[in-house]
């Protein structure tokens, strides 16, 4: 079979991403819980690499899975992360040297070429906020205070020995798990010890409470944006080369189902029906909630970048003032309106619209010629070719 662009695309490449980082995860778990089935190379890799290989092997599946994220907002870095990734995740499967970890072999090593072809479509840079460079700063200080004080101070604990050691007790101190197994010595000298302990919790507590408020936040202003029915920043952003429907309806529902099924189209309507936009964010169809004759929105929405604009409020009043607008703020752009009365057909062309169909009219010549034996398709097809698309 040929490959062709339809097998190489921006979502093969993230959901190939997505299938690895969860074959990494399975198969390092199942390595772990000594449930992989030997393969051929298993005698060529000593059992405590397979073992050691398995536990890294995890945590890279997770970190794919944070690079799969990524690559799904078109972020540059989550191509360069996911770049690195991918070797990592191969040489890994290699060396659990077990039969669950060979798909993942091959299914990582399938993922380069789509993900090297694709590598210009990655462009969005990550600009963290001051807000998150912050919290990144407190969590990593907060850790290695807990890190580096509890290793200077081993000596006054007990079962600390490596910096490994340390470490696993400032996480687990912070996290308020406490299993116990590492605890300041008895005796005069656990003064210091518990003092620094007490200071290690307070830092670090704050710190991991404030990072994650950072990391959840957008997804709360997400689920928020979602329920009242309007486009997070994010999505706004993400807006290029895209179809804008101005207004919502029952003559909507054809038209993005037909953008819908278009691999590869961006489009969000815009529509001041509040109710509407609710049920449209719930389907995950972008929309923004405005009045799609007003100057602002339409520049929010990006019709600057905008391929089309499709004016279907199923009001013809509204929609010359939408095609005027739109034609106002972009005199290059693509306009086709859906007409509710024939006799409004000139009038949205002298607003600026290319081109104005008549649903009604289209369906009635439609229906005349299936009542006189014509096949539905073949009645489609001919009204079709008598449209002329440049008028």
């Amino acid at each position: 079979m040929e490959l062709t662009r339809d097998w190489v695309t921006v979502r093969a490449s993230i959901l190939l991403t997505f299938a690895v980082a969860v074959l990494s995860i399975l198969a390092g778990l199942a390595q772990i819980g000594g449930l992989g089935v030997s393969g051929p190379l298993a005698p060529l890799v000593p059992d405590f690499v397979r073992q050691t290989v398995g536990f890294t092997g995890t945590i890279t599946g997770f970190s794919m899975l944070g690079s799969g994220f990524a690559l799904k907002n078109g972020y540059r870095v989550g191509w360069y992360s996911t770049a690195i990734l991918l070797p990592l995740t191969a040489l890994q499967g290699l060396m659990q040297a077990s039969v669950l970890s060979f798909p993942l072999v091959a299914l990582s090593v399938l993922s380069v070429p789509a993900l090297v072809y694709n590598r210009r479509r990655f462009d969005r840079q990550f600009s963290p906020s001051p807000t998150q460079l912050a919290a990144g700063a407190a969590l990593v200080t907060a850790v290695s205070y807990g890190t580096v004080g509890t290793y200077a101070l081993r000596d006054r604990f007990t079962n600390v020995e490596t910096i490994v050691d340390a470490f696993y007790f400032t996480v687990v101190t912070a996290s308020t798990v406490g299993y116990g197994d590492v605890y300041p010595q008895p005796g005069a000298a656990a003064d210091i010890a518990q003092l620094f302990v007490l200071s290690s919790l307070v830092m670090n507590v704050a710190a991991f409470a404030v990072a994650l408020g950072v990391l959840l936040t957008p997804a709360i202003e997400a689920q928020l944006s979602k329920a009242l029915g309007k486009m997070t920043d994010r999505q706004i952003d993400l807006l290029d080369d895209h179809v804008l429907v101005l207004g919502y309806g029952d003559l909507t529902e054809p038209i993005l189902e037909e953008l819908a099924a278009r691999d590869g189209v961006d489009y969000a309507v815009v529509t001041p029906d509040e109710t509407a936009a609710r049920r449209l964010a719930e389907r995950d169809i972008p929309v923004f909630t405005a009045d799609p004759s007003d100057v602002d929105p339409l520049e929010r929405v990006n019709l600057d970048g905008a391929r089309a604009v499709v004016a279907a409020t199923e009001d013809d009043a509204r929609d010359a003032l939408a095609i005027l607008t739109a034609r106002q703020l972009n005199p290059d752009v693509r306009i086709v309106a859906a007409v509710t009365q024939r006799e409004n057909v000139d009038k949205l062309r002298r607003a600026g619209a290319d081109q104005v169909i008549s649903p009604s009219t289209l369906g009635g010549h439609i229906l005349v010629d299936c009542a006189f034996g014509a096949d539905s398709k073949e009645a489609t097809e001919g009204i079709l070719d008598d449209v002329d698309l440049d008028d």
